[in-house]
């Protein structure tokens, strides 16, 4: 089984938005990855990026040139300059935010799009989309070929690639275990030190059930898996990934 880590995109924040404690007046920059993992002659892409219009015309995208709020939006190259779509199996989301999701409208109509059903119904619901900041624009086109999941999930009936219902930051975000060594944690904790001082962004669904998500994440890494984080420009690199 193979892991590759795709850069799609770049977003600079202050630093206390998307770290407690630190100055807002700081300010970091992030990657935005996405992963593609090779199994058996399947290709699963786990998120898309933002889709190109986010970073190029946010108002044509979303309405609004502030669409983003804080966060200043970069992007090289979209995951369909990386990525041949037409080879993909299948697509898990970790969660709906416009940096993981936005890129769905680009994929061919024919692949399903696995989701936890919490984080989906999250996404129809007025209060929890402007709770969690989700943009409806960049999920409705795949409204039709949705596979909905609850909690823990095996994603291939053998045991492979485990989906981990790991939710706080959105409603229904998941993590995937891709193995016995590695764990793609999306948004559990931007930065790898959260999983230990729970230093998170400062917008959260839950915050209380994200610490709860961070510690089931820093437990697993303590047993021995590689956790990746969200957005750590100091862990995150383009290229193969080993567990």
């Amino acid at each position: 089984m193979k892991v590759e880590l795709l850069h799609v995109g770049s977003f600079t924040v202050g630093a206390g938005v998307v770290r407690r404690d630190e100055d807002f007046a700081r300010r970091i920059r992030c990657p935005i990855p996405a992963y593609l993992i090779e199994t058996d002659g399947t290709r699963i892409l786990v998120d898309t990026g933002p889709h190109p219009d986010a970073a190029s015309d946010p108002a044509g995208r979303y309405g609004s040139a502030d669409a983003h709020g804080p966060f200043r939006l970069e992007q090289e190259r979209t995951v369909a300059e990386q990525v041949d779509l037409e080879s993909i199996a299948m697509v898990v989301l970790t969660h709906l935010h416009f940096d993981h999701a936005g890129s769905l409208s680009l994929l061919p109509p024919s692949i399903p799009v696995v989701v936890q059903r919490d984080e989906w119904e999250a996404g129809q619901d007025e209060a929890a989309i402007a709770r969690n900041y989700f943009q409806p624009v960049d999920y409705a086109s795949v409204a039709d070929r949705v596979t909905l999941v609850d909690g823990d999930h095996d994603l291939l009936g053998d045991g492979s690639i485990q989906l981990l219902s790991t939710p706080g930051h959105t409603a229904g975000h998941q993590s995937l275990r891709v193995g016995e060594g590695l764990v793609i944690g999306g948004d559990v904790s931007h930065f790898a030190s959260g999983l230990d001082d729970h230093r998170f962004p400062a917008f959260a669904d839950d915050f209380a059930a994200q610490a709860r998500s961070a510690e089931r994440l820093r437990a697993l890494r303590d047993a021995g898996a590689t956790v990746l984080p969200g957005h750590d420009p100091d862990v995150l690199r383009p290229g193969p990934v080993q567990g």
